[in-house]
């Protein structure tokens, strides 16, 4: 019943979707999926560089960060100094193993998508390989675009891989063009404005990479 509900909140704020849109095929607990660390990386080297050179133009020095759904690594580039970065994520010893980290915090988003931050204090957010897991995309986004000052940028990237049982059932069923105009619409919904796409790796020498991003 809780998870009907979640759904249909969801599905209230994205009403185009279709009914099930946000179910997953392994609907048990998240926290305990994510329990064991996993201290590897999610996408390729080739895309891994792509990200961290766009991490190096989209995001100055001395920018407070928020790394949405972060792990032990989070791609920025060792030549930037940022003012203070956040993590969140699913695993304690992962973020606690992530040497970009200021501090940090777990939380299941998917039951609670309320961040424990204060209103305005980041000057960019980063969320990467995350959003096909969201249930309650749009009322995560508005929570992250609550924590930014006017005009800051929300990097949300996705290759094409995932854990396919926790991954939402639109996101398994779209390609990716699909997936881009989802993560678009989420921007949106939530309140994002100037939404641009951009193909960091086209997956011809890597893992493929698509960045989109909204202004807060």
């Amino acid at each position: 019943m809780i998870n009907a509900k979640r759904e249909l909140m969801t599905d209230d704020l994205l009403p185009e979707l279709p009914p099930g849109a946000f179910n997953k095929q392994d609907a048990g607990d998240d926290l305990a999926f994510y329990e064991p660390a996993r201290l590897v990386t999610h996408i390729d080297a080739g895309a891994i560089a792509a990200l961290t050179g766009f991490y190096r133009v989209a995001l100055p020095d001395g920018s407070r960060v928020l790394d949405l759904m972060s792990s032990w690594i989070s791609h920025l580039p060792d030549d930037h100094e940022y003012a203070e970065i956040v993590g969140h994520g699913m695993n304690a010893d992962e973020l606690a193993a992530n040497r970009r980290l200021d501090r940090w915090f777990v939380q299941d988003l998917n039951r609670d998508p309320t961040l424990p931050l204060h209103e305005g204090t980041f000057d960019a957010a980063l969320c990467c390989v995350g959003a096909q897991y969201l249930q309650r995309p749009v009322a995560v986004f508005a929570e992250v675009r609550r924590m930014l000052v006017a005009g800051a940028p929300f990097v949300v990237s996705f290759s094409n891989r995932c854990f396919p049982t926790k991954a939402v059932a639109i996101w398994r069923a779209l390609d990716t063009n699909g997936h881009a105009a989802l993560v678009r619409l989420y921007l949106q919904r939530a309140g994002f404005t100037d939404v641009a796409i951009e193909v960091l790796a086209d997956g011809s020498a890597s893992d493929p990479l698509i960045a989109i991003i909204g202004r807060a």
